[in-house]
């Protein structure tokens, strides 16, 4: 299968808002997020990216987006994440934030993600941005839905240049597939110089 990557910023987001919503609903279903979705709140947050200097990266099957990736200024983030950066010594408006990757399982391992990251990180250095962040849900070693045969994403942060941000720990709520009520998750902040 041959998949294409292309990179929408501001405004060109809309068009994309419906698609993203419903590939984030359908990724972080599975572990670790177990994100039980909405799309009208999907609809609803997403639409605020079609603004300013927000890129949206898309691998499209065809016409079909099959995976996406989006970034933004931090600082478009504050009130999520002022607290958590206080005492970092990171200034909110030098970093720029890779927000979701997701790609639809028969689709990875084609080096999409990859260009993910790499989409990102150069429209955030051609707006002067000193770091790319990012955050990834921590789960508990002994959660019962955790997979028998889970492989980490932290060796592929790795190898791209992020490492863990020390003490920089968000948290957010979310109901988890299968819970009658939302639960605070906390989130590990990884960087990267640019």
């Amino acid at each position: 299968m041959t998949l294409t990557l292309r990179s929408f910023t501001g405004a060109q987001i809309a068009p994309h808002v419906e698609a993203l919503a419903r590939l984030r609903i359908a990724v972080f279903r599975d572990w670790p997020y177990l994100y039980d979705g909405d799309l009208d709140y999907e609809r609803r947050y997403l639409a605020g990216y079609a603004r300013g200097d927000t890129i949206l990266v898309a691998a499209f099957d065809g016409e079909t987006m099959v995976g996406a990736s989006t970034g933004m200024p931090l600082s478009d983030h504050a009130d999520d994440f002022a607290a958590p950066f206080d005492g970092s010594g990171i200034d909110l408006n030098t970093a720029f934030y890779c927000a979701e990757s997701v790609l639809l399982p028969a689709y990875r391992g084609q080096g999409v993600y990859a260009g993910f990251f790499a989409r990102r990180e150069t429209h955030a250095r051609a707006l002067n941005f000193t770091y790319a962040t990012f955050c990834g849900v921590i789960r508990p070693q002994d959660h019962p839905r955790r997979p028998a045969v889970h492989q980490p994403l932290d060796p592929v942060w790795r190898r791209f240049g992020y490492a863990p941000l020390p003490g920089v720990m968000a948290r957010f709520n979310w109901r988890d597939i299968g819970e009658d009520a939302e639960t605070s998750k906390p989130l590990q902040f990884w960087i990267k110089a640019l």
